[in-house]
């Protein structure tokens, strides 16, 4: 889970410049896209889904710090929602691909030998 926060771990200016899920999402596909062009094999499976949870995290945490900013008046009502509302999309997209891992999990399972 999320490590415990405080208010001096966020600087309010990186973390609202975070980028979109789709930007990121657009941006892994390129390089999967790439990486299969060329012929290399940087990227294989589980880096991606590390990145995502890496990415999925830092724009939570982003979100939370922009909350927390939002609170004692050093950010705009703004900038709070965008932040917030990416981290949702970004917990969204990462549930999605959680689900979709362990259905393929299971479907593996139920394949006869």
């Amino acid at each position: 889970m999320i490590e415990a926060l405080s208010l001096t771990d966020f600087d309010l200016s990186s973390t609202l410049g975070t980028q979109s899920v789709r930007t990121q999402a657009v941006q892994g596909a390129q390089a999967i896209q790439g990486a299969a062009a060329s012929g290399a094999t940087t990227a294989d499976f589980g880096s991606v889904l590390a990145s995502l949870a890496r990415d999925t995290m830092s724009t939570i945490k982003g979100g939370e710090a922009a909350a927390i900013s939002g609170i004692q008046g050093k950010a705009s009502t703004q900038k709070v929602v965008e932040a917030i509302m990416s981290a949702e999309q970004s917990l969204q997209v990462a549930i999605s691909v959680r689900d979709k891992v362990v259905q393929a999990y299971q479907e593996i399972g139920r394949m006869a030998i």
